[in-house]
């Protein structure tokens, strides 16, 4: 990994959007653990050809570099490619450091790998950095110079725009694995108490196994006590984002949005008896994005791809 500083992600402004068939189209690729999507996007981000497929956790490099081939069959090369990637990114080199559920991605030089598959610049960031950055082209966070993008469901992490840069420090992660809980429950990185243990899907389901209940998901738990529960673990990290950078709006993506607007009132108040802010400074919001298929990761490949051009 390389242990030097890099700038942080500089916005520059948006560009007006050619018409439809002309311009430049920008790739953009999203890799999660088992899955793989790939998308070609116009400059005003809509999404003109896309891609999936999906490979088994325990795959091989070799069974990895094949569904990220099967996805760019490109049928017309892009400016270049973004991609948003689960786990630590060493983007200064294209390379995913660790992804915890799947152990071929350690090291994996997908920048590499992409480039030579499909001939042209691939740059690499963390899918919740990239996040914050679909949000700020193309969604809520338009015309912000700071806010937090969310992550919610089977992933999570918090992408952070600050004073118009994306932060993103060498090493530094999404947020799924700070401490909310000194004795919690064992999380996936060996540590205890993480986030991502109370506030995902698994746990979600877990606990409603746990205490018996048929309803397994968020829309079907609606009303019942413990989606109060899980809405208040998700504000737990909130609460730790908003005392350290203060970003004021925090858009969530995801699971979050099938929730309703009960959910995220609910983690908006959470976040709001738990938060402190200075006498004037904006209070602490929620939004939820429910862009079709939340595409905001390819979206914020695209973005991407726009501040290296």
């Amino acid at each position: 990994m390389n242990s030097g500083e890099r700038p942080a992600l500089r916005l520059v402004p948006a560009p007006v959007a050619a018409p439809s068939g002309t311009g430049p189209v920008l790739g953009a690729v999203e890799l999660l653990p088992g899955r793989v999507r790939a998308a070609l996007l116009d400059l005003a981000g809509t999404v003109r050809w896309r891609a999936e497929a999906t490979y088994p956790r325990t795959a091989a490099q070799t069974g990895i570099a094949a569904a990220l081939a099967e996805v760019t069959r490109f049928p017309t090369a892009p400016a270049a490619i973004g991609v948003a990637s689960a786990g630590l990114v060493d983007a200064a080199t294209g390379t995913i450091i660790e992804v915890h559920e799947v152990p071929a991605l350690h090291g994996y030089p997908i920048a590499e790998v992409l480039g030579g598959l499909a001939g042209v610049p691939v740059h690499v960031e963390h899918r919740a950095r990239l996040q914050v950055l679909g949000d700020r082209w193309f969604g809520p966070g338009r015309g912000r110079s700071t806010f937090a993008s969310v992550s919610t469901g089977e992933v999570l992490g918090v992408g952070l725009l600050y004073e118009g840069e994306v932060l993103a420090p060498p090493g530094g992660r999404s947020g799924a694995h700070m401490t909310v809980a000194a004795s919690g429950r064992e999380c996936t990185c060996g540590a205890r108490g993480c986030w991502k243990t109370v506030a995902t899907t698994p746990w979600l389901r877990d606990e409603a196994e746990r205490r018996g209940l048929a309803a397994k998901t968020i829309r079907e738990l609606a009303g019942d006590p413990l989606l109060d529960e899980y809405a208040g673990n998700i504000a737990l990290g909130l609460v730790n984002i908003q005392q350290l950078f203060a970003p004021g709006l925090f858009v969530l993506h995801g699971e979050a949005a099938e929730g309703g607007e009960p959910f995220r009132a609910r983690i908006e108040q959470r976040l709001r008896e738990d938060s402190s802010w200075a006498t004037g400074a904006e209070p602490p919001r929620v939004v939820v994005n429910e862009s079709p298929a939340d595409d905001v990761a390819l979206l914020g490949g695209a973005g991407l791809v726009l501040s290296k051009l």
